[in-house]
């Protein structure tokens, strides 16, 4: 191939491969595109890979397919028990029709400038009809379900749909919160005095109860005592007579015993009292017969003295 021939070619592969790179493009699965042709829309591809158009003249805009966060200005509400509530939400859209959000916002800027004031006019009046307690309470869910309805209806001239819209963070507006904060607290306070009152009047109630239930048992108690104590007295009495009947002296000797065992138990076992007093009599006794028996012991020895010296003399 000669010489004057290399160079066309080369510039016709060169053509042919822009015109192949400006008639494809690539759609990502996350992504939908939207051909356009002298500004207008001619297609849209939702399904992801590889596509054609025409080169110079189609142009293609790429939007989300996914769902996408949005989160506006928090909002100064004033609720229905005429409260002040600063309510910050948080909303989340798709888009379903590229060509009316094309047409309409052609930018997520545009779409978020103009959604912003929707969902806030929207809170506003969906809150504005309710007292906080409502707010606070289980009743809060189907407010939030009341607001992506409203705003959904008016998102689809953006050719968009609310998935969902919550609330981020409710507050009392500051001027107010003190003043519902005291409140609140005042009636805890009130609330923890009355339950303080009624412990305490079922504790004096119990304790009465458990007082006199104690003294009725104490005194049964000590009744039956002193029955029993009285039957043991009669029956130590009866005994104690019997063993005197029969003997009168061993029964002396023996009180006497107990007497001296109760009086000398003990640290202290000193005890003042003469020697020939009654409670002694039965020490007496032993003493003189201890000298007795050494007065014996002493004449055994003298006698067996005397016979030993006589029998020596003898």
């Amino acid at each position: 191939m000669s010489k004057k021939f290399l160079l066309p070619l080369g510039i016709l592969v060169i053509a042919l491969g822009v015109v192949a790179f400006s008639s494809l493009f690539t759609v990502h699965q996350t992504q939908q595109a939207i051909v356009l042709q002298f500004g207008a829309i001619k297609r849209v591809v939702s399904e992801p890979g590889l596509s054609f158009k025409l080169p110079f003249i189609q142009d293609v805009r790429f939007v989300e397919r996914r769902v996408l966060n949005f989160d506006p200005e928090p909002e100064r509400v004033i609720l229905a028990d005429q409260r002040p509530l600063i309510v910050d939400s948080f909303s989340r859209y798709r888009i379903v029709d590229p060509n009316i959000y094309i047409q309409r916002v052609s930018s997520e800027r545009a779409l978020l400038d103009r959604l912003g004031p929707i969902v806030n006019d929207t809170v506003r009046a969906v809150f504005g009809d309710v007292t906080l307690s409502s707010v606070l309470s289980e009743e809060r869910a189907d407010l939030m379900n009341q607001v992506r309805d409203r705003v959904n209806n008016a998102a689809q001239d953006f050719g968009i749909e609310m998935v969902d819209v919550r609330i981020g963070r409710a507050d009392l507006a500051p001027d107010v919160s003190e003043s519902v904060y005291n409140r609140m607290r005042a009636e805890r306070e009130r609330d923890a005095a009355e339950f303080r009152a009624q412990g305490q009047e079922q504790y004096d109630r119990i304790t009465s109860a458990a007082e006199r239930e104690a003294t009725v048992i104490i005194a049964e108690a000590r009744r039956e005592s002193e029955i029993l104590r009285g039957q043991g007295e009669g029956e130590r009495t009866t005994i104690l007579s019997d063993a005197y009947g029969q003997d009168a002296g061993f029964f002396q000797f023996y009180r006497s015993m107990e007497a001296y065992r109760e009086s000398f138990d003990g640290d202290n076992a000193y005890m003042v009292l003469s020697t020939d007093s009654d409670f002694f009599r039965y020490f007496d006794n032993v003493t003189q017969d201890l000298d007795l028996r050494e007065g014996d012991s002493s004449s055994g020895v003298s006698s067996g003295s005397s016979s030993g010296g006589s029998g020596g003399s003898d």
